[in-house]
């Protein structure tokens, strides 16, 4: 019997009042191993009772009392608990009237009994109460389940508070609902509130959505489904009103082919739902924004080199329609007369002007006057109800038979000498279709147009002026044409500066930068070809310096936005970090100032990175000179190499592995937090005007992010900042980088193919060709270079563009490859998405460079491909 024993409940009460009946079933009950308590009679029993006792044997003599006590004690178990009653029936011999009745009261409230008839032997009673025990025994085991079960419902219940999920449980098959106090807020209800299916749930879902969320659950609840139920849908809160998205998963439980439970779990999504809407609004008004710069820049070249003022007014109202979304667009030119009231449509956009010609000319109304006045912008969501509108007779608003125009929006264009050329006109037929950024992009183009107007009158001018030159006296020719000289470079010097600071105004970043660039590329040329006209060829280095400075400049910023757009062509290669920073030394102390202690921190066990070495310098540096902005009082500036172990998960957008880390550190002003979320944004800067670009970072974030690694930042106001570059680590020694200033060589008459689009590009490497004593073949595209690719010419280097015009230079390049397997190919390209990462766009006995190249590095590169 040791098997059946329990660790618990080994108690057995025993009620036997007569005889030596107790005596015996307890001397028999111990030898067993049982705990047994002798009961006097049924109320020592209610009393000993409790949820430890294992069983209760009586005899029928103990029922011949009141029972009341054992029924409350009975009554007062928890729900899992049944004890086992063993009754002893008197023997028959015995047995009086008094006994007859008395089983079937106590079977009356109990009905886990067992009942033995007297006499009996040892054997039958041990078995009785094994099988007894052997019943408690799992009452137990389900007390434990039920405990385990209602703990791990505590636990569901308490995750499920703190990820704010509700819970839901529907009954199909009874139509019963059952939603938990999150699941009935959802649907804007209190704790207290009845569901059910059709009241609560369809009658809480949007309109629009209650039909397919209907459907989706009745999918769950077909049989000949997977019973798998995940959809988001809206609500509106019955109670609140409030809308809500939420997102829904459950499934169905199915019993004998139906449907009998239907479980799961909401979640609220609103707030992911308003950031997803305001994330799209963003980039619809980022696709918006490059639109209108494309505009504008498009406007801004074309009516910047336009002298016909028809073609130029034309295009600005074209330009204006486009930018404002107006359905009508016109430009009036201000012909004021004795009255102040004659305006000329001069252009328009949108309309005939046959749909204007039986109306008269604008006149001095309220509504005309503060543009041609020069007074202001006048918009207006609709103009038929500004209390200006309507006050001027005869037609006290617009004509009969007008275009039916409401939103209006009107700018002057004003000269630089203050006066109103006229004004660009805007309307649609719809209300409030103007806002503030069409009435500042309307202002801009007004601006835009001003210049142009003026610089196009000013070459008119010129024009006649020199239509009147030849009727001049001899004697006066001399100073006749030095005062036009300087007439033609005080006008094209102010035409210059008058585009560029219009051009500036509207593009604004990108377009700032590169036309103060090209200001002293452009300036340098035209001052080197009037000089060399003239004849005056002194001191033109100076000017050529000014124009190559601009040009580097200008390749600065380009490179600057090819490698936050992770688009520039990386040479990729495995580099000894802390020769690389050891190697900086000289530089960055030249670049901080005196009062700025520079501290290299190596680390002798550190890895080579797989980087572009000259873009890894170009960062650091950057990085050196933000830090000693950064320090305008002194501090230390640390540069420091080290190795990190990342594993998945450790951050955003970087895989897990093996990385060196060079982190650039100062003890500076710091930045606050609303500045560090804008550090990689390009052109954020918090220097000055004229001190920064604001490029710098989101430069260093794009090379290294091509770069398969990531950039972190730590700062804060008062203690300084610390930028650390993680990068690949390389299982490989350092590549040998070749030196880039090694002296050119010449050639000796071999023939090189030189395929670019680029008329100027190609006239300036044939002539490098030709100045090294090269032979140089050239060809405009890829169809013009495959033929001479398949002839018998002899051919010993091929230079190529990447972007050529139908084939690129890739693919022209496999074709070569098929005709003249050992050609050495030398690609040349200014930006090609496919050849960012030079490892995986080269094949063997290729190589490239990057526009715009110095031509000592193109030479230097063709003397290297043919000595190979």
């Amino acid at each position: 019997m040791a098997d059946e024993r329990l660790s618990e409940g080994l108690r057995i009460l025993v009620c036997a009042p007569f005889g030596r009946d107790a005596a015996s079933v307890t001397v028999l009950l111990e030898s067993e191993g049982y705990e047994v308590g002798i009961c006097a009679d049924v109320a020592g029993v209610g009393r000993a009772f409790d949820e430890d006792i294992g069983a209760i044997l009586l005899t029928e003599e103990a029922l011949r009392g009141d029972l009341s006590p054992l029924r409350r004690a009975f009554e007062a178990q928890p729900p899992w608990s049944d004890v086992p009653f063993v009754l002893l029936k008197a023997p028959r011999s015995t047995r009086t009237s008094q006994d007859l009745g008395s089983p079937l009261r106590l079977l009356g409230f109990i009905t886990n009994t067992v009942v033995l008839e007297r006499p009996l032997g040892a054997a039958s009673l041990l078995s009785a109460i094994a099988s007894a025990m052997r019943a408690r025994r799992k009452q137990f085991e389900m007390r434990d389940r039920i405990h385990d079960l209602a703990s791990s419902e505590s636990r569901l219940r308490l995750a499920t508070a703190a990820a704010n999920i509700g819970t839901w449980d529907y009954d199909p098959v009874a139509n019963r609902l059952r939603w938990d106090e999150r699941c009935k807020a959802m649907f804007g209800l209190p704790p207290e509130a009845e569901v059910s299916y059709e009241s609560a749930f369809l009658r809480g879902l949007h309109p629009d959505d209650r039909a397919f969320a209907d459907a989706a659950v009745q999918a769950a609840l077909d049989p000949a489904g997977d019973g798998q139920y995940d959809i988001e849908y809206r609500t509106i809160g019955l109670e609140d009103g409030v809308e809500r998205w939420i997102a829904a998963r459950g499934a169905t439980v199915f019993e004998s082919g139906q449907a009998v439970r239907f479980i799961g779990t909401v979640i609220d999504i609103s707030q992911r739902k308003r950031n997803e809407a305001a994330l799209s609004a963003s980039e619809a008004a980022l696709r918006e924004e490059s639109l209108a710069l494309d505009i504008l820049n498009r406007t801004g070249q074309r009516v910047a080199a336009e002298l016909n003022l028809d073609t130029l007014v034309q295009a600005v109202v074209d330009a204006g329609r486009e930018l404002t979304g107006a359905e009508i667009a016109a430009f009036f030119y201000n012909r004021v007369d004795d009255d102040g009231e004659r305006y000329l449509l001069y252009s328009l956009s949108g309309a005939q002007m046959s749909d204007f010609e039986k109306f008269p000319m604008p006149r001095n109304t309220q509504v005309f006057s503060p543009t041609f006045a020069g007074e202001g912008v006048l918009r207006s969501g609709d103009i038929t109800k500004d209390p200006r509108y309507g006050r001027n007779a005869p037609h006290q608003g617009m004509p009969k038979g007008h275009l039916p125009l409401v939103s209006y929006l009107a700018v002057p264009v004003t000269a630089r000498s203050g006066e109103v050329i006229g004004g660009l006109f805007f309307g649609h037929m719809q209300p409030d279709r103007f806002d503030e950024r069409s009435e500042r992009l309307a202002l801009g183009l007004a601006a835009q147009a001003a210049t142009a107007i003026d610089n196009a009158r000013l070459v008119q001018a010129q024009q006649r002026l020199n239509q009147t030159l030849e009727q001049k006296v001899t004697e006066r020719t001399q100073a006749l044409e030095s005062e036009m000289a300087a007439r033609a470079s005080t006008e094209a010097a102010l035409r210059q500066a008058q585009k560029m600071e219009a051009v500036g105004q509207l593009t604004g970043g990108i377009a700032h930068d590169f036309n103060n660039m090209l200001s002293g590329v452009i300036g340098g040329l035209n001052l080197i070809k009037r000089r060399i006209a003239s004849g005056r060829l002194e001191d033109l280095d100076r000017f050529m310096e000014a124009a190559t400075t601009s040009a580097h400049r200008a390749a600065s910023l380009t490179s600057r936005l090819l490698a936050f757009s992770r688009r520039q062509s990386l040479d990729a290669r495995s580099v000894d970090i802390n020769a690389l920073t050891e190697a900086l030394t000289d530089l960055l102390a030249r670049t901080v100032n005196e009062n700025i202690a520079l501290r290299i921190e190596p680390d002798e066990g550190c890895p080579h990175a797989i980087v572009d070495a000259n873009q890894l310098e170009n960062a650091i540096l950057n990085l050196a000179i933000n830090a000693r902005d950064a320090m305008p009082d002194g501090g230390t500036l640390t540069v420091s190499v080290s190795t990190a172990e990342l594993e998945a998960g450790a951050g955003p957008e970087i895989d897990a592995g093996r990385y060196v880390v060079i982190a650039v550190s100062d003890t500076g002003v710091g930045m606050a937090p609303e500045v560090m979320d804008k550090v990689f944004e390009p052109f954020f800067t918090t220097k000055p005007i004229g001190q920064g670009t604001g490029l710098g970072l989101s430069m260093v974030y794009g090379f290294v992010r091509q770069s398969g690694g990531q950039v972190r930042v730590h700062s804060a106001l008062g203690q300084g900042t610390k930028v650390s570059l993680y990068l690949p680590a390389s299982d490989s020694d350092a590549d040998i980088i070749g030196d880039p200033g090694a002296i050119v060589r010449e050639g000796q008459g071999q023939t090189v193919l030189v395929v670019e689009d680029d008329p100027s590009v190609r006239l300036l490497v044939r002539e490098v060709l030709e100045e090294l004593h090269y032979v140089a073949v050239e060809a405009g595209d890829a169809a013009q270079a495959i033929p001479i690719l398949k002839s018998g010419q002899k051919l010993d280097l091929m230079v190529s563009d990447v972007g050529l015009p139908g084939m690129n230079g890739r693919q022209l390049a496999e074709v070569a490859r098929e005709h003249r397997p050992d050609l050495p190919i030398l690609f040349v390209t200014g930006y090609a998405e496919n050849a960012a990462i030079r490892a995986g766009f080269l094949g063997t006995n290729m190589d490239m460079i990057t526009k715009p190249f110095a031509l000592d590095t193109l030479a230097g590169k063709i003397h290297e491909m043919i000595a190979r």
